[in-house]
C-alpha cells in the first residue's frame, strides 16, 4: 500500500507547476516501476525528489503549508494571541479546546506521518541505485532533509511520532503494530538527518527558488535546538549560517509579502512558490477578508486580537497588514468603535498584499517559511540563556530586526536579567513572523507561557491546561497501534 502511494506521488507530481515540469519525467510510466531498477537516470531521482516536497507546498487539502484552515500556520497561530476565531477548528484552537474527536486537530498527523516512510523508501531506493555518485548525494541530502523537515513539524505538534523501520516498510503485508520513537530517539532521528543535509545540501548561492539548501538545514537545526533549549547549538548554528555571507535582512518588511516575486530575495531562506493551479496556493486573503472588502473579499474565517495589535509600538512597520479599519462596499467603515462581527475578536490578519488584480479567491503571493530575520533572533536567545542573562550583542542583534520594523534601540540596561529579556524575545518574535509558519506557539511552549498566555487572552472561557502544548492522535492510530500506539498524557 505505502509501495503504490508513493508511486502515486510520484506521478501526481509530474504535471505540478510548482516545482517545475521535465517533459522526459512525463513520457515515464510510473506504474510500471521497478523497484530493482528505479531510479536509474537523472530524471528518475529529480522524480523521487520532487515527491518528497509535496506534502510540503500550499495545496488546500493535502499541503501541510495550506494558508487555508487545513495548514499549520493557521491552527498553530490561533492557539495564540496572533490569530482568534469563534467557530470550527479555530474556535478550538483559539480556546485550547482540542481533544481526540477533533479530526479537524488530529488529521495532521493522520495525513501526513506517512509520507515520511515514502521518504524513507526513497533515500534506500537511491542509496541502492546505479545513478552518478554527485547525483545520488545532492538527492539523499533534499530527500533527507524533506523527512527531517515534515517530522520536526509533527514532532513539535504531536510529541514523538512513529518513524517506520525500513525493514518494516519493506514487508507491507506484514501486520506490525509500532510505537512511537522515544523522545531522545526522536529528537536524534531528526538531528541527524538535517546535520546530514547540511553537510551534502548545495549552498543558498547554488540553490533553486523553493528548494533545500544548507542554509535551510541549518535553520530546522536551529529550530530543533531551540525547542530543546540546546543554546549553544543554537549558537553554533546561526554563526554557521552568518558565516555563509549569502543572506541578508531585506530593508523591506512589507514588500516580502507582495506580489512580486522573492526568488531573488536573500532574507528568504525557504518559501513555499504559490500558483493558480492548484498545486500549491495561497488562500490567504480568502481566509481573513470580509465579503464586502473593498478590493475582493473572501470568507472572514479568522481574526487577529486587540491584544495582539495593542501589543506593537505605534510606528512599527509590522502591523502595516493588520487592518484595523476599513470601508466596505456597503459603505460602512469597520473599525474596534464598529466590529460588526467582522472585527469583534480582532483587526484583519492579512500580512500579504491583497492583490487586487487577481480573478480568482486565490493569489500568487509566495508561502514565506523561513527568514533570516529568525536567525538573528534565535542567536540573541541563545545567547542569552546560554549565558542566563543578556549582553549587548544579544541586545545588538535584537535591534538589527528593530531598526527595519522602523524603531528605536532598546537598551541593555532596561532588559538585564533573563525573564525581563526572554519576555521581550516572545513578543519580537510574534511581531516579526505573525502569520507565517506558525512558529509562535512552539515559542510560547519553550518558555513556558502557552497556557499563562491563552488564560489571560481568553479568561474563564479558555479550556487550556500544561497538557495542551501537544495535541492529541486521533482514536484511529490508537485503535490502530493495538496497545503499541500510546496517546499523549491529558486526552485518555
Amino acid at each position: 500500500m505505502i509501495m503504490k502511494k508513493l508511486k502515486l506521488i510520484i506521478l501526481g507530481l509530474l504535471i505540478s507547476l510548482t516545482f517545475g515540469c521535465n517533459p522526459e519525467l512525463e513520457s515515464i510510466n510510473y506504474d510500471e516501476i521497478n523497484p530493482a531498477i528505479f531510479p536509474a537516470s537523472e530524471a528518475d531521482v529529480e522524480a523521487l525528489v520532487v515527491a518528497a516536497y509535496y506534502p510540503l507546498r500550499g495545496s488546500w487539502w493535502d499541503g501541510i503549508h495550506t494558508t487555508s484552515e487545513n495548514g499549520i500556520m493557521f491552527i498553530n497561530d490561533a492557539t495564540t494571541e496572533i490569530l482568534q476565531g469563534n467557530f470550527g477548528v479555530q474556535q478550538l484552537a483559539t480556546l485550547h479546546s482540542y481533544n481526540p474527536t477533533n479530526a479537524s486537530v488530529t488529521r495532521y498527523y493522520d495525513r501526513f506521518y506517512n509520507r515520511i516512510s515514502s521518504n524513507t523508501l526513497s533515500i534506500d531506493r537511491l542509496q541502492n541505485s546505479s545513478v552518478n555518485d554527485i547525483i545520488k548525494k545532492k538527492g539523499i541530502a533534499e530527500l533527507k532533509c524533506a523527512r527531517a523537515f515534515l517530522s520536526y513539524e509533527l514532532f513539535d505538534m504531536y510529541g514523538p511520532i512513529v518513524v517506520a523501520p525500513l525493514e518494516v516498510l519493506q514487508s507491507p503485508l506484514t501486520e506490525t503494530p509500532l510505537a512511537r520513537l522515544g523522545y531522545d530517539e526522536m529528537v536524534s532521528f531528526i538531528e541527524k538527518d538535517l546535520l546530514d543535509a547540511a553537510a551534502d545540501l548545495p549552498a543558498p548561492a547554488d540553490t533553486a527558488y523553493g528548494r533545500f539548501s544548507q542554509g535551510f538545514a541549518r535553520m530546522l537545526l536551529i529550530r530543533l535546538y531551540l525547542h530543546e533549549k540546546r543554546w549553544a547549538d543554537v549558537e553554533t548554528q546561526a554563526n554557521a549560517i552568518m558565516a555563509m555571507n549569502y543572506y541578508e535582512l531585506n530593508p523591506d518588511y512589507v514588500g516580502m509579502f507582495s506580489t512580486a516575486s522573492q526568488a531573488d530575495n536573500k532574507e528568504v531562506m525557504f518559501a513555499v512558490p504559490a500558483d493558480y493551479a492548484g498545486t500549491s496556493e495561497n488562500q490567504w486573503q480568502m481566509m481573513v477578508l470580509p465579503s464586502n472588502y473593498p478590493e475582493r473579499g473572501g470568507w472572514a474565517t479568522i481574526q487577529s486580537s486587540w491584544k495582539f495589535y495593542d501589543s506593537f509600538e505605534s510606528n512599527d512597520v509590522r502591523k502595516t497588514n493588520l487592518i484595523a479599519e476599513y470601508t466596505g462596499t456597503d459603505g460602512v467603515t469597520y473599525n474596534r468603535s464598529n466590529p460588526s462581527n467582522i472585527m469583534q475578536m480582532g483587526p484583519l490578519p492579512l500580512k500579504i498584499d491583497a492583490d487586487a488584480a487577481r480573478n480568482t479567491a486565490l493569489t500568487t503571493v509566495d508561502i514565506i517559511l523561513y527568514r533570516y530575520a529568525d536567525v538573528i533572533l534565535s542567536k540573541a536567545e541563545a545567547i542569552a540563556n546560554k549565558n542566563g542573562a543578556p549582553n549587548q550583542e544579544a541586545i545588538d542583534l535584537v535591534n538589527m530586526i528593530r531598526e527595519r520594523a522602523n524603531l528605536d534601540p532598546i537598551l541593555l540596561a532596561n532588559y538585564s536579567d533573563i525573564d525581563t529579556f526572554n519576555t521581550m524575545i516572545l513578543l519580537e518574535r510574534s511581531h516579526e513572523y505573525w502569520c507565517e509558519n506558525g512558529q509562535y506557539r512552539a515559542d510560547l511552549i519553550r518558555h513556558g507561557k502557552f497556557s499563562e498566555y491563552n488564560i489571560n487572552l481568553n479568561g474563564a472561557s479558555s479550556e487550556t491546561a500544561p497538557y495542551k502544548d501537544l495535541y492529541p492522535f486521533s482514536l484511529d492510530r490508537i485503535s490502530e497501534g493495538k496497545g503499541a500506539f500510546k496517546q499523549n498524557p491529558g486526552y485518555n
